[in-house]
């Protein structure tokens, strides 16, 4: 299959409802409002295909720019590709949910990961964070440095409450996520998301809402969930 194929196959797919839902979260023209699930089949087809994962990411279409991170392959990209695609993400779900999730399978993750989150620019520093949470989530504990994380915690702890907006929303999810998938750290995860405490969220149009890492953890502890893994990432 081509671009073009691709392209007629995800219009084909697209509802307005999903369009809607999307659009109320960030995304803007071009997209046809693909529900994630319905990609599968034309991915099954395709499997992983870099050049035309570019191709597809590179029309602006948000629809399109998700299903490149689907058949993307993480290791074929070099640092600078993944660059060109965080510059390209325009808001969260395409920062968080398909660079970083490409980027989380990749040999490079954690080099390219700590610069975007020494940034200081929002949309990187999400994706940073974001992608570390892939990584615990899904890789073994032994492949992290028990100092770094620590250390990691600590940043989160004096810098979240004056970090961008979105950005706050991925470092939250870090300490969770330390707290659930880490173990060598969880005691210490714990103890972050209580001294840091609820975290506002300012939005545009509605009122602000409140992020808290230490409920989030022990919901999931009291499920027994302490040392989840996925199995994959992405879909």
């Amino acid at each position: 299959m081509n671009a073009e194929m691709v392209m007629q196959e995800l219009e084909a797919l697209g509802k307005e409802r999903t369009k809607k839902i999307y659009m109320s979260n960030g995304a803007h023209e071009p997209l046809f409002g693909v529900a994630t699930g319905e990609m599968k089949p034309i991915s099954k087809k395709i499997k992983i295909n870099q050049p035309l994962a570019d191709e597809l990411y590179n029309t602006g279409n948000y629809d399109a720019m998700y299903f490149a991170g689907i058949i993307a392959d993480p290791n074929a990209m070099t640092e600078a590709d993944y660059e060109r695609w965080i510059d390209a993400a325009y808001f969260y779900m395409l920062s968080d949910f398909v660079v970083a999730v490409t980027l989380s399978e990749a040999d490079i993750a954690q080099d390219v990961a700590d610069k975007w989150i020494a940034s200081g620019e929002e949309l990187k520093m999400s994706a940073g964070w974001s992608c570390y949470c892939w990584l615990l989530g899904n890789r073994p504990d032994r492949e992290f440095s028990e100092d770094k994380i620590a250390r990691m915690l600590d940043l989160v702890a004096e810098t979240i409450h004056d970090a961008p907006e979105r950005a706050k929303y991925s470092m939250n999810n870090f300490i969770t996520t330390v707290g659930i998938s880490y173990l060598p750290l969880h005691e210490k995860a714990v103890e972050t998301a209580n001294s840091v405490g609820p975290v506002e969220v300012k939005k545009d149009t509605k009122k602000s809402s409140f992020l808290n890492a230490s409920e989030n953890i022990q919901k999931q502890s009291a499920r027994d969930r302490l040392g989840f893994k996925r199995k994959h990432v992405r879909c």
